[in-house]
């Protein structure tokens, strides 16, 4: 694979399908924010990697109507994104929480008389 889908992409992707898989790519791409191509393209992998299965609706008048199921090794990998997700997250929140901190302090130290 040429392109590798980012954790993040990667994360929203398998979270969403798990809730919904008969979302279509369509909405798929409008709740992601990405392109149509793009979704396609990270649907392909995630079927090349085993991590989902595409399966047409059979009551489904439209033949082009599919629900993407997470697999064994997509749950596992769902959890693993979301581990690595999640301790992204807690890092930017640290980050913030010094930065809220440090300008704060710097506010402080200015007094009502410095601020403009």
């Amino acid at each position: 694979m040429a392109h590798q889908l980012s954790d993040e992409i990667r994360y929203r992707l398998l979270r969403h399908l798990a809730d919904h898989p008969d979302a279509s790519q369509r909405s798929l791409a409008s709740v992601l924010g990405v392109s149509l191509g793009k979704v396609n393209y990270c649907l392909r992998a995630l079927v090349d990697k085993g991590l989902i299965k595409a399966r047409n609706f059979r009551n489904s008048k439209s033949k082009s109507a599919y629900a993407y199921v997470l697999t064994p090794k997509g749950m596992e990998e769902k959890i693993s994104v979301t581990y690595a997700f999640l301790r992204r997250k807690i890092a930017e929140h640290d980050t913030l929480v010094q930065e809220i901190e440090r300008l704060s302090d710097e506010v402080r130290t200015l007094g009502p008389s410095k601020r403009s």
